[in-house]
């Protein structure tokens, strides 16, 4: 499967707004499209900052609704009161579940690179080695991991049920994160935090 991320900072004033364009005009014309599988959205309320990811049965059809959503994402900008988002275009390598987000949960994003050509053994890594130990953090909902191959880029997102326990899982996360990180020869680019404001990402389990 496959989700196209946009990423944009807008005026934290205009969210509730922007949430509920997103939600009553963008999500009932997405639901028209083939192959259309699932939307969420986060958001920094601090800082304005959103994460807009739609997820999509198969590149194919992730790249036919290019032309149909072009306008709904300048209208989403306008709305947020921000510029232009910055798109991403991803293969969904993991999505792992204990439960569905849901009104109040959090997540925390960190985007990577690493070498292409190791990007396949430190997902296999991943997958044995740190979903299990992920499971135990507190309050764990759920992580996806997108990638692009081609570049090497991933952004991974661990969803918490609530901020309290996104903040008592941080430190046993942050090891992990150096673990895995030297172990792979990853280097993280970003980490942000945000509130879950829209859960409808109906991606099924890779695991």
């Amino acid at each position: 499967m496959h989700a196209r991320t946009n990423t944009l900072t807008g005026n934290p004033q205009a969210l509730d707004e922007g949430i509920a364009y997103i939600r009553d005009e963008m999500m009932p014309l997405l639901q028209q499209r083939d192959g259309f599988v699932g939307l969420s959205m986060l958001c920094d309320r601090d800082s304005g900052r959103c994460v807009v990811t739609t997820a999509w049965a198969d590149e194919e059809a992730m790249h036919a609704s290019e032309a149909g959503v072009a306008a709904g994402r300048e209208r989403t900008a306008h709305v947020l009161g921000g510029s232009a988002p910055e798109v991403g275009e991803w293969e969904i390598a993991v999505m792992h579940r204990m439960h569905d987000g849901h009104d109040g949960a959090c997540a925390r994003v960190l985007w990577g690179e690493i070498d292409p050509a190791q990007a396949e053994d430190a997902l296999s890594t991943f997958r044995m080695t740190m979903m299990p130990r992920m499971a135990d953090l507190p309050g764990f909902c759920s992580v996806s991991l997108l990638v692009d191959r081609a570049t090497g880029r991933s952004a991974m997102t661990t969803c918490y049920d609530s901020r309290e326990d996104m903040a008592r899982a941080a430190g046993i996360a942050t090891s992990m994160r150096e673990e895995f990180s030297s172990a792979m020869g990853i280097t993280l680019t970003d980490m942000a935090e945000f509130d879950l404001v829209l859960h409808h990402l109906r991606v099924p389990e890779t695991v």
